[in-house]
C-alpha cells in the first residue's frame, strides 16, 4: 500500500492564490536528450494574501537547474522542493522569477505536459499537465499573458508552434532555428500549447462578421494531407454558426489545428492552437466511416466553440469544469443538429446518456455536475460533467426559450470576458435577463443521481378532462441518501386515434402553448403535482418527455397498443424512437422470462408488425427507421436491470433479432436492394441516412442465418467504394457466428488488414471489430491482437480499440463466468498505472460496476479490485476509482 493516501480536495475550501502571474515568458530549447525550459514570470502578491506568505509553485518530475529573483540568483538555502512543489520562503510583493528546468519528453509516457509522439513534440496541459513543464501556479484562476520562444533543429523540427500569433523568427547556431509566439489574451496554464515537428500544413481563410481575415491552418503528417478537407470545412461552418447563433467572433489572426496520434483525449482547445487526436480530425471516404465524419465535424466545432465558452471565459477552479464543458457540449450538439438531422442527433445523444451516464450516476463514481470534492481531477472528465452538464444547459434553454437564452449568454460573455468564473455566474446571467428564480434549479448542479419521474393519468369522459400526475424521486448516491425535488421541464403532448390532439391546460397562460397547440412544456417542481387538460374529446395516449426535455428516467405504464400508436403517429421524433425501444424491451423481457421454459420462445407478432410498418413507410427519414429498428443495446438493458443477467440479456436480445430477421427477411431484402446506389460517396445527412438503413438491413439479412444474407455481405465487402459500407460488411461477416462465415471472416479480415495496414486509424477499427466479436474465445483473440505488429501498448487509440473494445463492448465474453476477463483487465490496468494513469483509471470502469452483478461475478470482480488496491505505488487516478468502488 502507499505510505500516504492521496488527499481529497474540496470545493468549500477554495481560496484565491497568494500571488498572481501577470506575464509568462517561456523559452524552450529542444534537444535530443532533454528539453531545457526557461520561464520568466512576473508575480504580484494578491491584495487579500498574507504579506509574509511564501511562494509555493506546482511542479512534477522536474530537474531544477537555477532560480533567480529580479536577476539575482538564489542559493539552495532560499528554496526547497518536494515531490510536487517548489517553495521560495521570502519574496517581495512584486518581482520577476527566472526558473530553469530540464525535462525529458521522450520518457513521458503519461502523455501529460510536454511529450514525444513518435517524431513530434506536443503538449497536453489540461488539467494539471503544465506543472510537468516548469514550476508554476498551475490552477485555472491564475490567468497570464504568455509569450513563447521555441528553438530546435531545423531539419528535424521545421514547424514550431505555440499559442497566439507568431511575432518573430530566426536562425540559430548548429542548424537550429527559433520562432516566438505571443498570445495577447489572458489564459491559465492549462490552455498552453506547444508543437514541434516535421509537418505539412493545409491552409484556408475565414472572413469574420466584422470583415477581418483569419488564416486557418491544419498541420498533419505528409501522408494525411488528403484527409483534411472535411475538418477544414467543418471549422468554417462552426465559425459561421457561432457568429450567427451566439454573435461570437474569432479574436486572433490565425487558428491552428494539429493532428497527433498519441493523445489521451479527443482534442484540446488550447488558445489558437488546438491539438487533436488524429481520430478527430482526419477523414476521407476511403478510410473514414459516416460516424467518424460526423464525429470530426462535432469535435472540430466543440473545440472551436471553446474559444469563448472556456478560453475567453474560463473556470475559476476544476469544480466548475462543466461551466465550460457542459455549455460547449450543448453548443456543439445544437450545431450538429443544425448541420444534419436534429432528431437523429437527439436520439444519439440520449442513447449515450441513458446507457452510460445513467450507469455512472448509479455507480460508485457518481458525482454532481458541480462536484463537492475529488482526489484526482482527471477522473472527473466524465459523462456527468460533459453530457449531463449539457442536458442541464439544455433545460435552461427550454425554460427560457432561444431569445432569452441568447440574451443570457451575451450577458455572461460581456460580464466575464477575460475572467475565471463559476457555474453560479453563468446561471446568474440567465436569471438576470429572464427574471426567473433558479435557486431550486441549481440542485441539478449540486445533487448526484438520475431523477425518476413516475407518471399516472386519469381520463374523465364525461367532463372531457385528462389529469396527469407526476411524482419525482431520486435514488441515493454516495454523497447523499436523500434528494430534494428538482425543477425540470416536462415537454409532452397527447395522441388520439388519428394523431396529435389540441392542448388546453387548466390555469395556463396563453403564451405557454406552442404555435400548433399540440405540445406544451410543463414545469415540474414538487415531489408530486397534477396537471389537468380540458376539452379532451377522447381517451389519449400521452407523448411524454418529448425531445427528451430532462435527463430523467420515466415510468409510465404504456400498453403495447399505446407504444404501437406512438411509433406510428407521434410527431415528436424522439418519442417515436423511444416507443420502439420500450416496445422492444417488453418483448426482450418476455423472451428472457420464457428462455427458462423453452429453447426458442415466441416473439410478439404485434412487435414484428409494428417494425414492418415502420420499415415499409418510405415517407420516414431512413436514419430514423434505422434507429427505430435497432434493438436496445445489451448495455442499456443491463443499466435498467437490478441484477444483471449477462447470458439472459445476450441470448434474449439475439433471439428477438433473429426472429425479426427471419420474419421480415423479404422486407429487409427489398429495403437493402432499394437503397443500393451507385452514386458518388458523400457524407451529407441524406446520404448517411440511406447508408445507415441499408447497412441495418444487411445486418438483419446476415442475422437471419440464410446463406444469401452472408453472400450479400461478402459482395458488399468486395465491391464497397467507401469505408462505411466496407466496415459494415466486415463487421457483419466477422460477427455472424455461423460455421459458414468462419473461413469467409478469416479471408476478409486478412484482406482488410493487408489493404489498410499503413492507415493507423483504420487498423484501430480492425482491432475493435475483433475485440468486440461476441463469438467464443474472445479473450484469446484479444491476447493475440495485443501481440500483433500493429498494436502499441503506449498508444491510447490502440488501447481503446482492443482493451476498451473487449471490456466495454463485449459483455458476454468480458463477463464470462470464469472471471478470466476480469483478471486480464486488472493485469493491464496495473501495467498502465505505471505509464499512463489516466488511461488506467478510465479502463477500470467495467470493474467498478461489480455490485450490479450476481453473487458469483461480484466475488470475482471485487477480488480483482482488491488486487489492484494492494499495488505498492498506485497512482492517485487509479487509487480514487478503486477505493470508491470498494467502499
Amino acid at each position: 500500500m502507499k505510505d500516504a493516501q492521496p488527499r481529497a480536495i474540496f470545493l468549500k475550501d477554495y481560496q484565491e492564490p497568494d500571488f498572481w502571474i501577470k506575464k509568462t515568458d517561456l523559452d524552450f530549447q529542444l534537444n535530443d536528450e532533454y528539453c531545457e525550459v526557461t520561464s520568466t514570470l512576473t508575480f504580484v502578491r494578491n491584495d487579500k494574501a498574507d504579506k509574509n506568505a511564501a511562494l509555493i509553485l506546482h511542479g512534477q518530475d522536474l530537474d531544477l537547474q537555477s532560480l533567480a529573483i529580479d536577476g539575482k540568483a538564489l542559493s539552495e538555502e532560499d528554496w526547497q522542493t518536494a515531490e510536487e512543489s517548489l517553495t521560495i520562503h521570502s519574496v517581495p510583493d512584486a518581482f520577476e522569477l527566472r526558473c530553469v528546468t530540464r525535462i525529458k519528453p521522450q520518457d513521458n509516457t503519461s502523455l501529460e505536459g510536454l511529450y514525444r509522439s513518435r517524431t513530434m513534440y506536443c503538449t497536453q496541459c489540461e488539467a494539471e499537465g503544465f506543472r510537468k513543464i516548469t514550476y508554476y501556479l498551475d490552477r485555472p484562476d491564475v490567468m497570464s499573458e504568455f509569450s513563447t520562444r521555441i528553438e530546435a533543429d531545423k531539419n528535424a523540427f521545421p514547424i514550431l508552434l505555440s499559442n497566439g500569433n507568431p511575432v518573430e523568427s530566426g536562425e540559430a547556431d548548429n542548424g537550429r532555428h527559433w520562432v516566438k509566439w505571443h498570445d495577447p489574451h489572458l489564459k491559465p496554464a492549462y490552455l498552453f500549447a506547444l508543437v514541434a515537428g516535421n509537418l505539412c500544413n493545409i491552409d484556408d481563410k475565414f472572413i469574420t462578421q466584422s470583415g477581418r481575415e483569419v488564416l486557418l491552418r491544419i498541420f498533419v503528417e505528409e501522408k494525411d494531407t488528403d484527409k483534411v478537407d472535411h475538418a477544414m470545412q467543418s471549422l468554417k461552418r462552426a465559425m459561421k454558426w457561432d457568429e450567427d447563433v451566439y454573435g461570437r467572433e474569432y479574436d486572433l489572426d490565425i487558428f491552428m489545428i494539429v493532428a497527433v496520434d498519441d493523445f489521451n483525449m479527443g482534442a484540446m482547445e488550447n488558445k489558437g492552437l488546438n491539438i487533436f487526436n488524429t481520430s478527430c480530425v482526419l477523414a476521407n471516404k476511403d478510410t473514414t466511416t459516416d460516424f467518424s465524419f460526423q464525429r470530426v465535424e462535432a469535435v472540430v466545432a466543440h473545440e472551436y466553440f471553446h474559444n469563448w465558452s472556456g478560453n475567453r471565459v474560463t473556470c475559476r477552479d476544476w469544480f466548475q469544469l462543466s461551466l465550460k464543458e457542459g455549455f460547449t457540449v450543448f453548443r456543439d450538439s445544437e450545431f450538429s443538429a443544425d448541420m444534419n438531422s436534429r432528431t437523429v442527433k437527439r436520439v444519439e445523444d440520449v442513447s449515450l446518456l441513458r446507457t452510460l451516464q445513467f450507469a455512472e450516476d448509479a455507480g460508485p463514481m457518481a458525482h454532481p455536475v458541480q462536484p463537492a470534492s475529488f482526489i484526482e481531477i482527471s477522473n472527473f472528465y466524465t459523462l456527468t460533467i460533459y453530457e449531463k452538464g449539457a442536458e442541464v444547459v439544455r433545460m435552461i434553454h427550454s425554460l427560457l426559450g432561444p431569445e432569452l437564452f441568447r440574451k443570457g449568454s451575451d450577458l455572461y460573455f460581456e460580464r466575464h470576458d477575460g475572467q475565471a468564473v463559476t457555474i453560479e455566474d453563468f446561471v446568474a446571467a440567465m436569471a438576470d435577463v429572464s427574471g426567473r428564480d433558479f435557486n431550486q434549479f441549481m440542485r441539478w448542479y449540486r445533487q448526484a443521481g438520475t431523477p425518476v419521474l413516475t407518471i399516472s393519468d386519469r381520463y374523465d369522459a364525461n367532463a372531457q378532462t385528462y389529469t396527469l400526475t407526476v411524482k419525482q424521486s431520486c435514488p441515493p448516491t454516495p454523497e447523499s441518501e436523500s434528494k430534494l425535488p428538482y425543477h425540470l421541464p416536462l415537454k409532452m403532448g397527447l395522441l388520439g386515434d388519428a394523431g396529435a390532439l389540441p392542448l388546453k391546460l387548466r390555469g395556463a397562460a396563453a403564451d405557454t402553448e406552442t404555435a400548433d397547440n399540440t405540445s406544451i412544456v410543463l414545469e415540474v417542481k414538487d415531489a408530486e403535482e397534477s396537471f389537468v387538460f380540458e376539452n379532451v374529446q377522447e381517451k389519449p395516449v400521452p407523448s411524454l418527455l418529448r425531445d427528451f426535455s430532462a435527463p430523467v428516467k420515466l415510468k409510465y405504464n404504456y400498453s403495447r397498443m399505446d407504444l404501437a400508436r406512438l411509433m406510428s403517429l407521434d410527431t415528436d421524433g424522439f418519442c417515436r424512437w423511444d416507443a420502439s425501444q420500450q416496445f422492444a424491451l417488453q418483448v426482450i423481457y418476455d423472451v428472457m422470462r420464457d428462455l427458462t421454459k423453452a429453447p426458442s420462445p415466441e416473439v410478439d407478432e404485434a412487435f414484428i408488425e409494428a417494425c414492418k410498418a415502420v420499415l415499409e413507410d418510405e415517407s420516414l427519414d431512413p436514419a430514423i427507421v434505422a434507429l427505430m429498428l435497432t434493438l436496445p443495446s445489451e448495455d442499456y438493458i443491463a443499466e435498467l436491470a437490478t441484477v444483471i443477467d449477462v447470458e439472459s440479456i445476450h441470448f434474449a436480445r439475439n433471439h428477438v433479432k433473429r426472429k425479426l430477421a427471419q420474419k421480415l427477411y423479404a422486407t429487409f431484402l427489398q429495403v437493402y436492394e432499394r437503397l443500393q446506389t451507385h452514386e458518388a460517396y458523400s457524407p451529407d445527412a441524406e446520404s448517411i441516412a440511406r447508408r445507415s438503413l441499408k447497412n441495418l438491413a444487411l445486418h438483419y439479412l446476415v442475422q437471419s442465418g440464410k446463406e444469401e444474407g452472408l453472400k450479400l455481405a461478402e459482395a458488399q465487402f468486395d465491391n464497397a467504394d467507401n469505408m462505411t459500407d466496407s466496415q459494415a460488411a466486415l463487421t457483419n461477416i466477422a460477427h455472424a457466428g455461423s460455421s459458414a462465415a468462419e473461413s469467409l471472416a478469416e479471408r476478409c479480415l486478412k484482406d482488410f488488414y493487408g489493404r489498410w495496414k499503413n492507415e493507423s486509424l483504420v487498423v484501430n477499427q480492425w482491432f475493435s471489430i475483433q475485440a468486440r466479436n461476441p463469438q467464443r474465445d474472445a479473450l484469446k483473440r484479444v491476447e493475440t491482437l495485443m501481440q500483433h505488429e500493429a498494436f502499441d501498448f503506449n498508444n491510447p487509440n490502440k488501447l481503446r480499440s482492443v482493451l476498451g473494445g473487449f471490456a466495454m463492448g463485449n459483455p458476454i465474453n468480458f463477463h464470462d463466468r470464469s472471471g478470466n476477463g476480469y483478471a486480464f483487465l486488472a493485469q493491464q490496468i496495473l501495467k498502465l498505472n505505471k505509464q499512463n494513469p489516466q488511461m488506467a483509471s478510465r479502463l477500470l470502469t467495467p470493474l467498478t460496476k461489480w455490485k450490479k452483478y450476481d453473487e458469483h461475478r461480484q466475488k470475482l470482480m471485487k477480488a480483482q479490485l482488491e488486487i489492484i488496491k494492494k499495488e505498492e505505488k498506485l497512482s492517485p487516478d487509479v487509487y480514487e476509482v478503486v477505493t470508491k468502488s470498494l467502499s
